[in-house]
């Protein structure tokens, strides 16, 4: 009973959907790796550093425009130097709201966050084509970690709360549609199927937090404050936490150091990352 409760869950975060040619994806890949984006970085507070973004399709029609709003998108002169990613793009005939490249570095990580929380409440959904991907590559979803193949699009609720990371590399490169519900996006939807990558994080036990809380206190003690918070931020990829737990564990570290300051920023960081915030 608890399986079948947790696929119907995972389901309504994330999903497999149509497979795609393996000739196509492998010409999209070309494109993605050659063609001349202007790789940005933005959501510093969402990330360890080492994701970057760049547009094909923006409402402005600029590429280096990638902080995503509401919008109808049109193509950017990026695009122009893709055409295989353009025909997919026609061919799925979907309303874009936005269309990027996004690049994940390895060692790299975006925090547990929620996103669209600033948009209208427009049924919108997230589409993800892995370009170049690796195993080491997975996003976190309710305590499950799922690591996109290559070969299918996948869609992603983004509204809730998730996290993604490259552990070892090559790059992650995905191409990430931000697309309106319509007719064209529910048959695409009809055909979804439940990921068959997910895989269940252990439980953490008090044991378990206690001792990486003592760890990350040393660390602290010792000058390396970043690296400590790092390694709690990280206990979301190996964990299944409750939501927000490695935000309030931060805000626990600096409180026990007697840095009240440091506390309520991370306090404030959970409810924004999360969406908390009235």
């Amino acid at each position: 009973m608890e399986n079948t409760r947790t696929d119907s869950a995972l389901s309504g975060q994330i999903v497999q959907m149509d497979r795609l040619d393996g000739g196509l994806i492998e010409r999209m890949r070309h494109e993605a790796l050659t063609a001349p984006a202007p790789w940005k970085a933005v959501y510093g507070d969402y990330q360890s550093g080492g994701w970057w973004t760049t547009s094909l399709m923006s409402p402005s029609g600029e590429a280096g425009d990638v902080k995503i709003g509401d919008g109808a998108a049109r193509p950017t002169e990026l695009l122009q130097h893709m055409p295989a990613t353009a025909g997919l793009l026609r061919e799925l005939g979907l309303k874009y709201m936005w269309v990027r490249l996004a690049r994940l570095e390895p060692n790299s990580f975006l925090w547990e966050h929620r996103d669209y929380d600033e948009l209208s409440q427009a049924e919108r959904y997230r589409l993800h084509v892995p370009l170049n991907t690796n195993s080491s590559a997975f996003l976190v979803t309710g305590g499950t970690k799922v690591h996109m193949a290559g070969g299918r699009i996948w869609r992603l609720t983004p509204t809730y709360a998730h996290g993604v990371c490259n552990m070892l590399g090559p790059d992650r490169i995905h191409l990430i549609a931000d697309v309106y519900a319509d007719d064209a996006y529910q048959r695409l939807a009809a055909r979804a199927e439940k990921p068959q990558t997910a895989e269940q994080l252990p439980q953490v036990t008090e044991t378990e937090l206690a001792e990486r809380l003592a760890s990350a206190r040393r660390l602290a003690d010792l000058g390396y404050v970043g690296t400590a918070e790092q390694m709690l931020l990280r206990l979301f990829y190996s964990h299944a936490l409750p939501e927000g737990s490695a935000y309030d564990l931060i805000a626990r570290l600096h409180t026990e150091r007697g840095d009240e300051k440091s506390s309520r920023r991370w306090t404030a960081a959970k409810s924004t990352l999360l969406a908390l915030a009235s």
